[in-house]
């Protein structure tokens, strides 16, 4: 199970980034490009090797109060982000 210690860093075969033509955040590699809804483009922009999960999410709750169960969604993503291994998880 995923610890909420644990810090989020990306895979090195990705780059993340804003893309101005599709007016959003990707996520790059070799075969492709992932395109990057709204609220998965503001997690990984945090996602910077040094933040764990409890920082993440409570920097999202000071930037959106109004957003109720935020940390339950960061969590969802994350374990998706990590099931399709974006990200690994170190601690």
């Amino acid at each position: 199970m995923m610890s909420m210690e644990m810090i989020p860093v990306l895979e090195s075969m990705f780059r993340f980034q804003w893309e101005e033509a599709q007016q959003c955040y990707v996520l790059l590699y070799p075969e492709g490009m992932v395109k990057l809804n709204g609220p998965a483009g503001e997690i990984l922009s945090l996602v910077d090797g040094k933040r764990n999960l409890v920082d993440i999410i409570g920097l999202l709750v000071d930037k959106y109060p109004q957003a109720e169960d935020l940390d339950k969604d960061v969590v969802v993503f994350i374990d998706d982000a990590l099931e399709q291994n974006w990200i690994r998880g170190v601690v």
